[in-house]
């Protein structure tokens, strides 16, 4: 049962990574056309951004390991 949970966990954590930063980098993209004079602000907000949202993702995968592994 912990093997489910934690595939579960991870799949999950990982699809709503993706579409999270998906939705992040076309808003900014967005943004850097309407206003390129921003581009260089806009692009290390988002930088910061990506790392964040990523860490969450490894915090499920370690979340997951500790299940599988138990």
């Amino acid at each position: 049962m912990e093997s489910l949970a934690a595939a579960l966990g991870i799949g999950m954590a990982t699809l709503g990574t993706g579409l999270g930063m998906g939705f992040m980098v076309g808003k900014t993209m967005d943004a850097m056309a309407r206003q390129p004079e921003l581009s260089g602000e806009l692009r290390t907000t988002m930088l910061i951004a990506i790392a964040f949202m990523e860490a969450l993702a490894l915090y499920a995968l370690v979340i997951s390991f500790l299940l599988v592994f138990k």
